[in-house]
């Protein structure tokens, strides 16, 4: 007999449903090992434009410009560079009210090997906090639920919202 339900989700799978659920149809990204799989689910889907970035507040520019142009955006990136996009989610998206989902994979929690992950692993939820940007953080098995309530969330207030993905939720089998 198999374990929980828990036991028997892929999480990029189910990151990837979530997406589709709530019809994302532009992505933007900044390379990581933990969003990897997921990226490539999103590259060979004809039906979610995906456009690599070097950093992440170009990301965030691209997003803004995605959503002006009637597509629904997502950001996918590692924590480590929210203190890259701090000012362009201030003075774009926060100013011009403009729904941005933002899937992050939390480095530095709990099992980090990478020293230099740890301390943005510990400030990235008091950041969230501090800009007013809901964050949820999911197990495998709910998150294709949490993602499509962050979009839904998202566009009712005309924020970004995040999804903080850690370190746990993608040694999930």
């Amino acid at each position: 007999m198999s374990g929980s339900a828990e036991d028997t989700v892929d999480p990029s799978q189910a990151v990837y449903c979530g997406l589709k659920r709530a019809k994302v149809d532009f992505a933007a990204s900044v390379p990581c090992v933990n969003l990897q799989r997921l990226l490539n689910m999103i590259d060979f889907d004809p039906g979610i434009a995906h456009v690599p970035v070097a950093r992440e507040e170009e990301g965030v520019g691209l997003c803004a410009g995605a959503w002006m142009g009637g597509k629904r955006p997502a950001l996918l990136m590692q924590n480590s560079g929210l203190g890259n996009c701090i000012n362009a989610l201030a003075s774009l998206d926060f100013l011009y009210q403009i729904p941005l989902l933002m899937i992050i994979s939390h480095r530095g929690s709990a099992g980090e090997k990478i020293i230099g992950q740890v301390p943005m692993g510990r400030l990235t939820p008091r950041i969230l906090q501090a800009m007013d940007i809901p964050a949820f953080s999911p197990a495998a098995a709910e998150a294709e639920d949490a993602i499509f309530s962050a979009w839904e969330l998202s566009l009712e207030s005309r924020r970004p919202v995040a999804v903080l993905l850690d370190l746990k939720f993608w040694r999930s089998p």
